[in-house]
């Protein structure tokens, strides 16, 4: 697996270029399917951060013992796409009033989470925490913490609902997600 430390996937202080903003909301293949669609967004990738165990696999992370969440990596070009405007739409893909669950799935794999990559983007997460919470009538439990290695999932996670969206998950998890968010699916 392809892990990246949080000094290499960090943004690029001067604006010029891409970022990078790493997000847990449950599934990943669910946060995967909404943020790949947004424009300014150049890349997604599933994968693994915020625990203790060394290059975890997927079956590692599901037991629930090793601390990870299930996140996506997301890069972003932020002249395109500002990193609050992706937070807004992190909001809304997911429920945050949930402490470690989302829908169905259940453990603290499935937190909400933003693990930031500066300081700037913390201050901007804690804003917008602060701003969502007028949208919930439960209190919003996500966390916001500093990122830490990440761990790419393995390949048949990537791209998982763009390459199987006739699987049951599929059909009754993400498509109506994506279809509540006027996305495609």
């Amino acid at each position: 697996m392809d892990q990246t430390t949080p000094d290499a996937s960090a943004p690029d202080s001067s604006g010029a270029g891409p970022e990078v903003a790493t997000f847990g909301a449950g599934c990943f293949w669910c946060v995967e399917a909404v943020l790949e669609q947004l424009d300014g967004v150049t890349g997604v990738s599933s994968g693994y951060m915020g625990g203790d165990v060394e290059d975890p696999s997927y079956r590692d992370v599901c037991a629930g013992t090793t601390g990870h969440a299930e996140v996506v990596q997301v890069t972003f070009d932020p002249s395109k796409l500002t990193y609050e405007a992706l937070l807004g739409w992190f909001w809304q893909l997911h429920d945050p009033t949930t402490l470690n669950r989302q829908g169905a799935d259940a453990g603290t794999q499935y937190r909400s989470a933003i693990f930031v990559h500066s300081e700037a983007q913390r201050r901007v997460a804690e804003a917008s925490k602060a701003a969502a919470q007028a949208e919930f009538r439960d209190p919003i439990v996500t966390e916001i913490t500093a990122a830490s290695i990440y761990y790419e999932a393995e390949d048949h996670h990537q791209d998982y609902y763009r390459l199987n969206k006739q699987a049951g998950y599929c059909r009754a998890v993400i498509a109506p997600k994506l279809r509540k968010l006027d996305l495609e699916d």
